[in-house]
Parts: C-alpha cells; sequence; structure tokens
C-alpha cells in the first residue's frame, strides 16, 4: 500500500503504508502499487513474500519502525536524536531507491549495501533497537540455518562493529576542524602530484626507490608503490627522465587527507651483493636494505601549503647492517614499519647533504577530472599510483581487478647451522596447468609488470619481517584458474648450486618419514619449551596438505599421540590452541578421523574444566569447545550423533557448573552459555533419556534438575545483551525444549507418593513462570513487525510452555494442597499474560486450587487461596499487569467453573464477584496514578482502601492509608491527612499488647506496643490538624496540656470558614468512578467558587460548565461527552448532644458549622401563581435541595459522594417565619457580644438596630401582616393557623431584644451618635406600641448582659440559638387584637422580670471557660441556672 485508507463498507481494506496485499482481480485502484511476489499457502494460511531483495525488505521494515520512533522524540521534543533519525531515514531511502532501480554495477551494489547496512546498525543502536546480525554479504543470518557458536560470534562481532562506528563518530565529531569542514565540503576525490626531480645518495651499487603515502598513527599504507630505478653511477635507469619523474597519487577521499598525520615515505633497495664493496666472485642481483627518507606532508593535504614550484628536500637516513647496534641507531633487519615510524620520531637526521627533492601540489578531482582540469601537469609519462581500497565515489565504468599481496612475515629454522638463514621470497602467478603467468605482478607504479617478484633479503634474520607489498593484476577471466606460488629460497655471499627437492623417494618410504616425524615431535616435547610451543604453532598449518598424500585416521591417530604426549602442565595454551587448529582443519569434518580426534578433545577439556583442576585456562577452553560444536553443527560433516552424545555425557555438566560459578561479569560468560545452548540445541529426544539414565542413583538426578533448574531460571535474559534478540530467543528456544524434557523426568521419577520431592517441583513452576513471563517473549511490548517475526520464525513460546505447566498442576493429583497458597501468586503471573488463549488455558487452576482447599480443609472453606489470590492480585496489578479483558474473563470462567459445583456455587460465585469488583478498583487506582489530578488519585485510593476494609485485610488496608496520607500531605491538606491517620490509630488498643507486623507503618522500624503507637500516631494527627487550622477537642485524651493549647486556639485564633461546593460529573466520557455521580467538596481556606470552578475545569479541558443547577436530563448523563455542574451549599448545623439546650459560646458553634457536618442544602426561589404587585413575599417559594454524603467533614478526603438527595418546598409562610428567627438570632447574640465586651465598636449594633425599628424599613414587617395575617389567607389555608402563630411569636419577642439592644446602645452611644439614639429610642416605642397590641408582651428571663464583673479567669459568652430563644420567651400579656393577646407595657428601660407568683420554668446557661494559672491552662463547663 503506498497510501493509508480507511474503509467504508465491509467489503473494504483498511490500509496502512506498507501493508502486503495480495492482488486476485485488478480494479482501477490508485492505492496499491503492484510488485512481483510469491505466494505460499491458501486462505487463513497465506503467506505473501515479496519478490524484493532481502535488504530492500529489510529497509522498508526498518524505516516502518524508525518512523514510529521519529514521532515519539518530535512529541517528546528530542529536538538533536530527531534530527539524526530524519537525516538518517533520508539517507537509506535514497539508498533504497539506488538498489531498487536495478542500475548499479555489482561492484557498487555490493559497496552500497555496506553502507546501508552499517548505518541500519549504528541507527538501531543509538535508537535503543534490536541488533540485526549478517553474514559477510550483509544479508540477515537465519537461526535455523547457522550453528549457535556462529550465532554468537556474529552477534559479538556486530556489536563490537557498531560500536567501533559510534566511537568513530564521536570522535569525528570531536576532532573536526572547521577548516577542514570548508576545505572538504563540495569535493569528494584529490590527487596529490609528486615530482622527482633528483636523488642525491652514494650507493655504488643499483638502486630501487619505493615511495608511497604512510599514517604513522596507524602504522598503515595508503596507497601502492611508485618505483624508481636508479643505477650505480647515481643517474635514472631512463636518462631521459632526469630531474622529471611525475607520480600522481589518485583516488584520496576527504577522510584520507584529513588525518592526523600524513607522511610521503620512501624505501631505499640496494640491487647487488649481500654486502657492499663484495668481489665479483659474490652472488649479484640481491635486493638488501639500504635506507629510508620521510617527509611530513600534512599541511599539504590540510590545504595549508600550496606551493607547486618549491622543491622539498627530504634527507636520507641510511640502515646500519650490524646485530649489535644500540637502540637509537636504525638497523637494517628491523621491520619496515619500525623504521618509518622510527625515522618520523626523530627530529634530525644526520643525511650529510643525502636525499630526495620532490614537489608537491594537492589537486581536486579523480584521475579523469585532473587529466582534464591539469593537462600541463599530468600526461601519457606521469605514473598513476593508485589507492589500496576504493575511491570515496565510484564512477560507472570504473572497473579494478587488482588483488594486494602483502609478504608480512615468516619465522625460519636456523637447523644445523649456527646462525639463521638469508630467506628470500620468489612471489609467482601460475594457471591450473602450472604455467607462469606473465608480467602479472607489478611491484611499483611506473614501470610494467614482472613474472617473478623476489624479496628483500634480511641477512641472518631468524623471523623477517618483510611488509613489502606487490599488485596482482590478472584479466577477470583467469582469476578463478590462478593460484599465487610462493617460494622461499637461501640466499648465500656465493650461491654456487641450488638444490631442488622432489618426490624422488617411494610412497613407503614418505609415509614412513612422516611417522618418524611425529616419532620425533612426541620425542621433542619432552624438551624446553620453545621448542614445544614451536611444534604447536606450527604443526596444525600443515595438516590439510599432508591428509592429501596421507591416510587421513592414520593422521589423526599420530596427531592425538602427539598431544598424549605434551605432560598434562605444560604448554596448556599452546596444546589447547594447537587442538582448536585441528578441528578447525578438514580432518575434524571427517567421521572416521572425528571418531579418533573427539575423544582426545573432550578429555582434555574435561581435564581442564574438572572442578579439581588447579588453574584452568577458561578462554582456551572454551574456545575449543566452541570450535567442536560450531564444525559438528555443520551440513557437510557426516553423522554426528554419537559424537554429540559423548560431548553431552563428558561435558555438558562440567560446562554447566563453570556457568553458574562464573561472574555473571564474566567477559567469557557470554561464550560458555552458547556452548551450553549448543549442547542443548544438538541433543535430541534420545540424547535426554540416555543422559538421564546415566546417573547412577535417583539423588543424582534431583540434584541435576536442581541445578539445571536454578541456572536456566537465573541465567534467562540475563547474560547476552538486551538487543541481541535473536540471540535471546534462540537461548529461550532451546531452554523450553529442554524444560520440556525435563519435566517428563519429573512426571516419571517424582511424581508417586513415595518419591515425591516439593522442593523439585517447587523449582519447575517456579522456571516455566520466570519463562513465561520474560520480558523477551512479552510479544505485546514489542512493533507489529518485529512481533510478526517472532511469531514466524518461534511461535508464542508462552502458551507451549503454559500449557505444559497447566499440565504439569492437574497431574499433582492429590500433592496439590502443599502448593497452596505458594502457588498462588506465580499462577496469578502466568494468568495475567495479555495472551487470550493461555488465560483461558490457565485461570480454570484457580477453580482447581479452591476446589483443593474447600475439600481438605476442616471448615470446608478456601480462605487461604482467597486472602493469598487478593494480596497477590493488588501487588501484580499495582506492578502494572492486568486490564479490563483479564477482570472480565476472570469472572466469567470463574462463575462458569463455580455454577457447575455442588458445593462452591455460591460462595465461588461471592469470590468471583469480589475478585471482579477488587480488580475494577485496582484498574481505576492503577490508571489514575499517572493522572495530574491527585483528588483523582485520591479518590481511586479511598475506593481501594475501603474494599480492603470491608474485606478486613488490615495489612493492605494500612498500606493504602499511608498511600492517601501522602497524597495529602503533598497538596497540604493536613486535615485530611489526619483524618486518615486517624483511621489507622483506630485499629488499635489502649493495650501493651505488642503490634502484629501489619500494623505497623511502612516506614517506622521500631517495635511497637499497640498503646505506644496509638500515641505516637495521635500526637501525629495533632501536629497535622495544628497545620490545618481543624483543632477538635475530643482526640487527645492522654495529652491535656495540649488539648488545653487546642481550646485556646479554638476560642480565640481566628479561623476562616471553608466554602463547601456540589459538584456533578455527567456523561459517559468521564471515568467510572465518577461518571454521572454528584460530590460535595470541602474548599480550601479563602476559596471561592470562581477559584474552585476553574481548578476543577483545567483538569476537565474538554468539560462543559453547566450553567443550570438542576439535575441533567439523560440526554446529557448518556451523552458521550463530559458535562460539569458546580455550585455552593450551605452545611447544615448539626450541634452534638452534648451542648443542646445549652447556650454554648459562639466560635464553638462556628466550628461544627463547617465540620462534623454531612447535610448540605442548595436554596433556589421560585414563584407560585402569579405575582402580587403589592406584596411579592405571597407567591415567593424556596425549593430547598438536601444532600447526605457517604461520609462526614472533615475527612480522609477533602470531597465525598453524596449518597442520598431530598427536595421540599418552602411555603412563604414558612420562609418568613425561617427569616425572622435568623434575625432575632443574630439580634440576641449582638446584644450579648455589646453587653460582654464594652470594648467592642458601637457601628454594627447602631446599623441593626436602625434596621429593624426605623420605618423607613418597616415594609418586611408590614408585608408578613399583608400576605398572612388576613382573613382571606386564613380561609385559603386553614392549616396554616399555627405557624401563623409562630410568625407572631417571632415578632413579638423581637421586642425585649430591641429593648436591651437600645439601652446597652444608649449607654455606649458618644455625643455624636446621641442623635441617632433619641431616634432609635422614639422609633422603638412606636414599634412596640404597635406589636405588644397587635401580638401581645413577649418576657424574657433577666438580662444575663446586666451586672458583668470581672472574674479570675476569662468567661466566653453563650451563643444562643433561635430555638433556644424561642423556648426561653413567655408570652405575659395578651392583647385586645384579632390576635386574642391583652395589651401590657414594659418600661423602655429593658424588658421586665417576671413576678415571683408566675410559675415559669428556670432557665440554665452552661458557660465555657479557660482558667489560667501561671504556665498551665485548664478548660471547664460552668452551668448556671437562673431563678
Amino acid at each position: 500500500a503506498i497510501y493509508n485508507y480507511d474503509p467504508s463498507g465491509e467489503q473494504e481494506l483498511c490500509l496502512q503504508v506498507g501493508d502486503t496485499v495480495h492482488i486476485l482481480e485488478k480494479l482501477e485502484v490508485s492505492y496499491i502499487h503492484l510488485k512481483e511476489a510469491i505466494v505460499e499457502g491458501i486462505g487463513q494460511q497465506e503467506i505473501i513474500i515479496p519478490a524484493d531483495l532481502p535488504l530492500v525488505q529489510e529497509l522498508g521494515a526498518t524505516l516502518r519502525e524508525w518512523a514510529q520512533i521519529w514521532q515519539d522524540l518530535y512529541v517528546a521534543n528530542k529536538t538533536t536524536l530527531f534530527r539524526s533519525v530524519q537525516q538518517m531515514a533520508y539517507s537509506l531511502i535514497e539508498y533504497r531507491s539506488q538498489i531498487v532501480s536495478g542500475t548499479l554495477p555489482k561492484d557498487d551494489l555490493v559497496e552500497l549495501k555496506k553502507k546501508v547496512t552499517a548505518k541500519i546498525d549504528y541507527g538501531n543502536r543509538i535508537l535503543g533497537l534490536d541488533l540485526v546480525v549478517r553474514d559477510e554479504a550483509g544479508n540477515t543470518l537465519d537461526p535455523d540455518h547457522t550453528s549457535t557458536v556462529s550465532l554468537f560470534r556474529a552477534h559479538e562481532t556486530a556489536s563490537r562493529s557498531v560500536d567501533d562506528r559510534i566511537q568513530e563518530e564521536k570522535t569525528r565529531l570531536q576532532n573536526l576542524e572547521t577548516r577542514r569542514q570548508t576545505l572538504f565540503s563540495t569535493v569528494h576525490t584529490y590527487s596529490l602530484l609528486m615530482n622527482l626531480k633528483n636523488f642525491v645518495c652514494n650507493i655504488g651499487e643499483d638502486a630501487e626507490l619505493l615511495m608511497s603515502l604512510y599514517d604513522p598513527d596507524q602504522s598503515e599504507f595508503i596507497s601502492e608503490n611508485f618505483l624508481v630505478r636508479w643505477d650505480s653511477m647515481g643517474m635514472p635507469k631512463e636518462i631521459e627522465k632526469l630531474n622529471n619523474l611525475p607520480a600522481l597519487f589518485t583516488d584520496l577521499s576527504s577522510s584520507d587527507l584529513m588525518r592526523q598525520r600524513l607522511f610521503l615515505v620512501c624505501q631505499i633497495i640496494r640491487v647487488g651483493c649481500m654486502e657492499l664493496k663484495e668481489g665479483k666472485k659474490q652472488t649479484g642481483g640481491l635486493r638488501r636494505p639500504f635506507g629510508v627518507a620521510v617527509m611530513d606532508i600534512t599541511d599539504i593535504a590540510h590545504g595549508k601549503i600550496d606551493d607547486e614550484d618549491k622543491q622539498h628536500f627530504i634527507p636520507f637516513q641510511q640502515l646500519i647492517m650490524s646485530p649489535l647496534i644500540p637502540s637509537r641507531v636504525i638497523g637494517e633487519n628491523e621491520p619496515l614499519t619500525a623504521v618509518f615510524n622510527k625515522v618520523i620520531a626523530t627530529r634530525e637526521v644526520n643525511h650529510k647533504g643525502q636525499g630526495l627533492f620532490v614537489t608537491l601540489k594537492l589537486l581536486a578531482g579523480d584521475l579523469a577530472q585532473v587529466r582534464k582540469d591539469y593537462p600541463h601537469f599530468v600526461d601519457r609519462s606521469t605514473a598513476i599510483v593508485r589507492k589500496m581500497g576504493f575511491p570515496e565515489i565510484i564512477l560507472p565504468g570504473n572497473v579494478r581487478n587488482d588483488i594486494y599481496v602483502t609478504l608480512l612475515q615468516g619465522e625460519f629454522d636456523r637447523g644445523k647451522k649456527k646462525t639463521p638463514k638469508n630467506v628470500e621470497v620468489i612471489l609467482s602467478v601460475h594457471d591450473d596447468e602450472g604455467n607462469p603467468m606473465e608480467k602479472a605482478i607489478f611491484p611499483g607504479a611506473g614501470y610494467d609488470g614482472i613474472t617473478e617478484y623476489k624479496s628483500v633479503i634480511y641477512y641472518q634474520v631468524k623471523q623477517p619481517c618483510w611488509n613489502e607489498t606487490v599488485k596482482v593484476t590478472i584479466p577477470i577471466e583467469d582469476v578463478c584458474r590462478c593460484h599465487l606460488r610462493v617460494m622461499f629460497r637461501h640466499r648465500s655471499s656465493q650461491d654456487c648450486e641450488l638444490l631442488f627437492y622432489g618426490n624422488s623417494e617411494d610412497g613407503d618410504a614418505f609415509f614412513n618419514s612422516i611417522r618418524s616425524l611425529f616419532l620425533s615431535f612426541n620425542t621433542l616435547m619432552d624438551r624446553p619449551l620453545d621448542e614445544g610451543g614451536a611444534i604447536l604453532k606450527y604443526l596444525p598449518s600443515i595438516i590439510n596438505d599432508i591428509q592429501t598424500v596421507f591416510d587421513p585416521v592414520e593422521l589423526s591417530v599420530l596427531l592425538a599421540k602427539f598431544i598424549e604426549s605434551i605432560p598434562d602442565l605444560q604448554l596448556v595454551r599452546q596444546k589447547l590452541s594447537c587442538m582448536c587448529k585441528m578441528v578447525e582443519s578438514d580432518l575434524f569434518r571427517q567421521p572416521d578421523c572425528r571418531d579418533v580426534l573427539l575423544p582426545l578433545v573432550t578429555d582434555q577439556l574435561s581435564g581442564q574444566l574438572d572442578d579439581h583442576s588447579s588453574k584452568p585456562d577458561y578462554e582456551a577452553c572454551v574456545q575449543l569447545l566452541s570450535t567442536v560444536l560450531d564444525n559438528l553443527d555443520r551440513k557437510d560433516v557426516g553423522p554426528t550423533r554419537g559424537h554429540v552424545q559423548l560431548i553431552m555425557e563428558r561435558l555438558l555438566r562440567r560446562v554447566n557448573r563453570n556457568v553458574i560459578s562464573m561472574e555473571r561479569s564474566s567477559p567469557l560468560i557470554g561464550y560458555y552459555l552458547a556452548c551450553m545452548t549448543a549442547i542443548l540445541k544438538q541433543m535430541d529426544d534420545m540424547h535426554y533419556a540416555h543422559y538421564i539414565s546415566t546417573f547412577k542413583t535417583r539423588q543424582d538426578i534431583i540434584d541435576f534438575l536442581m541445578e539445571t533448574f536454578i541456572m536456566f531460571k537465573d541465567l534467562m535474559g540475563n547474560v547476552f545483551p538486551a538487543d541481541w534478540i535473536i540471540m535471546n530467543l534462540v537461548q529461550m528456544q532451546v531452554f523450553l525444549r529442554a524444560i520440556n524434557q525435563y519435566s517428563e523426568v519429573l512426571n516419571m521419577y517424582f511424581l508417586d507418593q513415595a518419591h515425591f520431592e516439593i522442593q523439585l517441583w517447587n523449582n519447575y513452576f517456579h522456571l516455566t513462570v520466570a519463562f513465561l513471563t520474560h520480558k523477551t517473549l512479552q510479544l505485546e511490548s514489542f512493533s507489529q513487525e518485529k512481533r510478526n517475526k517472532i511469531l514466524n520464525k518461534y511461535g508464542d513460546m508462552r502458551k507451549t510452555i503454559g500449557f505444559k505447566m497447566r499440565d504439569m498442576w492437574y497431574n499433582l493429583g492429590p500433592h496439590k494442597m502443599r502448593f497452596i497458597p505458594t502457588m498462588v501468586g506465580p499462577i496469578l503471573e502466568v494468568t495475567l499474560v495479555p495472551e487470550p488463549e493461555l488465560r483461558k488455558a490457565t485461570i480454570p487452576i484457580f477453580f482447581d486450587m479452591m476446589q483443593c482447599e474447600h475439600n481438605f480443609s476442616p471448615g470446608r472453606t478456601f480462605e487461604t487461596f482467597e486472602n493469598e489470590l487478593i494480596t497477590k492480585l493488588d501487588e501484580e496489578v499495582e506492578g502494572g499487569r492486568g486490564d479490563e479483558q483479564y477482570k472480565i474473563l476472570l469472572e466469567k470462567i470463574l462463575l462458569e467453573h463455580c455454577r457447575r459445583h455442588r458445593y462452591l456455587s455460591q460462595s465461588g460465585e461471592e469470590l468471583a464477584l469480589l475478585l471482579s469488583s477488587l480488580l475494577e478498583n485496582l484498574l481505576a487506582y492503577r490508571t489514575i496514578t499517572h493522572d495530574e489530578s491527585p483528588e483523582h488519585r485520591m479518590s481511586c485510593t479511598v475506593n481501594v482502601l475501603n474494599f480492603y476494609k470491608e474485606k478486613k485485610r488490615e495489612d493492605i488496608y494500612i498500606r493504602y492509608l499511608y498511600k492517601l496520607r501522602d497524597l495529602h500531605l503533598d497538596c497540604e491538606n493536613y486535615t485530611e491527612a489526619a483524618y486518615t491517620l486517624l483511621l489507622h490509630a483506630e485499629l488499635l488498643e489502649w493495650s501493651d499488647k505488642p503490634c502484629a507486623p501489619h500494623l505497623i507503618p511502612r516506614d517506622g522500624q521500631h517495635v511497637w506496643t499497640q498503646q505506644e503507637l496509638k500515641e505516637r500516631l495521635i500526637q501525629e494527627i495533632i501536629c497535622y490538624l495544628d497545620k490545618g487550622k481543624r483543632r477538635s477537642y475530643k482526640l487527645c485524651p492522654l495529652l491535656q496540656i495540649k488539648q488545653a493549647q487546642f481550646y485556646e486556639n479554638i476560642m480565640h485564633a481566628m479561623r476562616p470558614q471553608p466554602e463547601y461546593f456540589a459538584v456533578g460529573y455527567y456523561g459517559l466520557g468521564f471515568p467510572s468512578f465518577l461518571r454521572n455521580k454528584m460530590f460535595i467538596y470541602r474548599g480550601k481556606e479563602y476559596e471561592w467558587l470562581e477559584d474552585f470552578s476553574l481548578k476543577l475545569l483545567s483538569q476537565f479541558p474538554n468539560a462543559v460548565r453547566m450553567t443550570s443547577t438542576a439535575p441533567p436530563g439523560d440526554n446529557i448523563s448518556n451523552s458521550g461527552g463530559q458535562y460539569i455542574q458546580c455550585f455552593t451549599v450551605k452545611p447544615v448545623l448539626t450541634v452534638p448532644c452534648q451542648f443542646k439546650d445549652k447556650g454554648v459560646p459562639e466560635q464553638i458553634l462556628n466550628y461544627y458549622r463547617t465540620n462534623e457536618v454531612d447535610q448540605f442544602q442548595y436554596s433556589r426561589p421560585f414563584r407560585k401563581g402569579e405575582k402580587d404587585p403589592d406584596n411579592e413575599f405571597a407567591t415567593m417559594w424556596i425549593e430547598r435541595t438536601t444532600y447526605i454524603t457517604a461520609y462526614r467533614f472533615p475527612g480522609i478526603l477533602k470531597w465525598f459522594e453524596v449518597k442520598s438527595v431530598s427536595v421540599v418546598e418552602i411555603s412563604p409562610l414558612e420562609n418568613a417565619i425561617e427569616t425572622m428567627e435568623m434575625a432575632n438570632e443574630k439580634l440576641s447574640n449582638l446584644v450579648q457580644q455589646q453587653a460582654c465586651d464594652r470594648s467592642l465598636s458601637i457601628n454594627p449594633l447602631s446599623m441593626m438596630l436602625s434596621g429593624i425599628v426605623d420605618p423607613a424599613v418597616m415594609g418586611g414587617f408590614s408585608n408578613y401582616e399583608k400576605a398572612f395575617f388576613t382573613d382571606t389567607y386564613m380561609l385559603e389555608h386553614p392549616k396554616d393557623q399555627e405557624r401563623i402563630d409562630v410568625l407572631k411569636h417571632l415578632i413579638a419577642l423581637q421586642i425585649p431584644l430591641l429593648a436591651d439592644g437600645i439601652r446597652i446602645h444608649g449607654e455606649k452611644a458618644t455625643e455624636q451618635l446621641k442623635p441617632l439614639h433619641n431616634r432609635l429610642v422614639t422609633c422603638f416605642q412606636d414599634l412596640r406600641d404597635k406589636v405588644e397590641k397587635h401580638y401581645g408582651v413577649i418576657t424574657l428571663p433577666c438580662s444575663l448582659t446586666e451586672g458583668k464583673k470581672s472574674r479570675v479567669g476569662s468567661v466566653v459568652m453563650p451563643y444562643i440559638l433561635s430555638s433556644t430563644l424561642r423556648r426561653m420567651s413567655t408570652v405575659s400579656t395578651l392583647s385586645n387584637g384579632s390576635s386574642g393577646l391583652s395589651s401590657g407595657s414594659v418600661s423602655s428601660d429593658g424588658p421586665s422580670c417576671l413576678s415571683s407568683q408566675e410559675s415559669v420554668p428556670a432557665p440554665h446557661f452552661s458557660f465555657f471557660c479557660l482558667l489560667t494559672t501561671g504556665n498551665s491552662c485548664f478548660s471547664l463547663f460552668i452551668t448556671v441556672s437562673f431563678l
């Protein structure tokens, strides 16, 4: 698919870019790009394999995977990595286009593949993706066709290569200079023109000058040699080239020139006698090292110097021919690179005027471009010196078929002579018939090829280091039939005869000589170690040649005897290395030879790896073992079953124990694990059965299985790096097969009653659970591309082992009870793996456990199983496992099984529903833990802890209490944090019983008694309450002083009263714990509705705020959106029983007005009937909604759900009564305050009195009369007579209250207020006359405001509620009016006291007092009765 496509009908496909679609019939379509493909299978088994090159397919898959990561990087604002991925992706897209175009030459395609794979591997590493392992051609390795050892080595190589690439990139970025970036930003290929003007040196013999470019930091030659032949007279061999010997070093890339140091080096070789000035009878034509010359051309390469006319002098350094030279002198027998590095390091050379004269110029472009741009510099006489490697850009038609042969070094025994030989190496190229290829060898540019190349001769050197490179050029059609011949020749000063040895002896003599040679080797092993080491080092190199003319089996026997002749503790590493090369030879691939060699190898390895071996060479051992296993896994080595069995018997246990004992940080642990995996992989079913049969006793089998199960569990995913996904999967696949094989051993040997091994079975189950839950196998966490690859190659290994584990559980029979409850948690882990088939297969194990415990427990319950399952379920879900599908499936399967059971139908069903409820709460809690809203997290936490409280799981309940406390502290909800801790304190007794471990807070290590812990918790609660300014007198029965301080704060410290808000969450868009529910929220200090609403809406930015306070309709509740309703509600005061009918200080009542409340009201005025223009009170009704919450405020949350809602309508008359009651209560208490504290400002009293007695505002009073005190109203509302009497009584009750207020006002009024006071007195007299006439005279007890004297301590006046005030009042005189009450009078000085003759109950008041003496503070109640 080349576009995304969303289907609009049932018959249409959903397409994503890159999806593969099998087209059966083509119509007009623009979403599909048709490509060649191979279709295998039909229907559900149909597999479509694109015909693209594997690399093209890999490119597509890589780009798809990177694209998602690229998008995530953009969202996460990781700019640097985002741009890096972008550049790499664009490069891969360009490379892919070039590959699929099909126009690239083969060589170019090979190079491009290297670039592509390097780019992919580098990108995968920096993005944390899996490592891709490849073969030499760059194709992804198939583990099915690759040995385990080779796969491991490929991973190591690939990982090292990527590491090197990353390090190179870091180094390049760090060291890149601005000048270099500018210089090499546009040109990719360069050439260096050098012209040799002269060579001044007195040699006296012919000479050869070999000039090349050299990197001293890498000790690496960059270019071929430029060869100049010089004669004995000091002139060029081609005299016409005198003073003009040009050479062009081509194909140099910017990276070549950007090296830290670059040198032009020249090696001068003398061609003549062995030693200078020997006689004419001496051997001539010998190539001998004579001297070197070096020049630093770094500045020229970097473009800092550019002067083609300047002649540079390169000083000549002669080599000394003496074996006894001091270290500072350069000898002729030293390796060539060492010579160059020494001269480069030497700052001054004593050249005595001898040296080379050259000119140098850096030219931009390749050979063709230079010839075009600089024809005056480069002509046909210019020697072209090629780079030993490809240029940075290879143009079409640029074909190279060069082979570079470098003669490095050798080692030659001196034989019977006292001094080493003078070795000359002769190279020549021959065809398959032995004929030499003419002029195929080029020792340097500037001359035609030669047929035979002779090396430099080093005088009497046992280990000559030549480091000579020649180019071999053969027609491409002849390459496959040619071979390179290397001959070694001793050259002396006088060569008189050259003997060539042929096959002149007969066959038997030759064979006997081979046998004698090996016998000599065996004897020689008793000699000093140097000679034995040399045999071990070089003997394997001739095996392949010898076996072509000698019986391979006999040769194997000879080799085995040779190895056995070596003393055990000598040359251990060399011996193992020699055996490793034997295994690598063709000999080991032949089964008969392997029969001889493999027992030798296993003997040597078992001796080394034995537990009692003193100093095993682990590195050499694993190298040998891995080579053996790698060869046995080949397809061309014949039958290997017996050989695998031998390795299994002799080495498997030893390898296992070495892996177990080896440190996980050891660099060899991976090699040993690869070897162990390789052994297990090559074992078949019969191997496993045979191996178990080799153990002598049942206890031996137990020991083996125990160590294997523990080892497997420890090794899975803990050795190979996480990005070695293929290696890890192969390991898991092999372990899976082994585990299944060993499970049969469990069933066979350890299942019956007599031989049941609980620990062995326990280890088996824990191993299978660890395997099944291992992160390498959790396919859901991978991309779809990676998931499909794993499923196609390995299947879902979790299902395989999960089904096996289920069968093993059911095999336990009566032993099952021994695994309850210990296996509940592990089985739960298995069932939580998000694979539907696995869940369906393993969840029934829970029912089986319930059934087992029910059958075996005395009480016929499954309580142990239930408690363990709840505990583990809480841990697992909190850890990230479990989902909604699991909840549904768990409930469904358990219900199905329980309902079919005779005895578990009811209890089992209860548990299934209980677990479903728990999962719902836990999943909501886990989902919301990452929510930005702490309120949501608190709500879910409370839901969970309430569940555990109901189930009496105090251990988990307390854990969630402290989670809730921490959330409150983070939000500075100190009051709620205190109430949360109070729930913990309530679980404790006032006793010296020790606390059970689960009762101790998670952050405490101390061992407490219950009383100690309770006191500690109460102290903490008090601190939180103090911070939250919510002091409760009930919390501190043991801490009197702190309690008294609380009382002091209650009475005198200012405490802002919080507002309460009703919040409704309507619509299906909210989480389940909020959806279509109403809550009452307790606001913070000074938090008003607008602020609270903004905070609420910020948590749900897509929510709509409702403007109506009425309950919403179904259209909103069932919609998919989010609607929030928010308004202020008033808490309903509930006076505690101990304060009823008592005068309680206002500060105490203020506390109860906003605390210890669970009822809240919202009043909405509305009209019934037509509006009366003369009196609006007559039709003004109140709709009062009362909300009751699940818990009282304050509590463990700042909000609680509304559990019940009731709505009542308040009639206009009832509303008037409420209004009058509140006015009287306010007036009464204001008068009390003014009387008690003369220092208070009189202004509030002035305002209240004016508002009541001034005729200008008496409209409210008269409105009640017009509305309710008429005959018409009474006829229409006969049932309201009692309420009307109450309203009249309340109007009359105002008079004595006003009288007291005016009296106190007169006492406190200043001269400026006298006019106001006089008016108040006049107005009050008129008002009193009217009220007493119509509604009677109300008498109160003698005023509490009279005669107040100061006393010890401070007395706080009680606050009189309206209900108390009405109860205390007495109607003393009835008026003659319609009310039927008689008239009476009262003095303006104040209300009259009742006469002693009248029988009136004596009222009483309770005073709340604080008594302070010294540093102590005490609290008490004083009750006073008035008689």
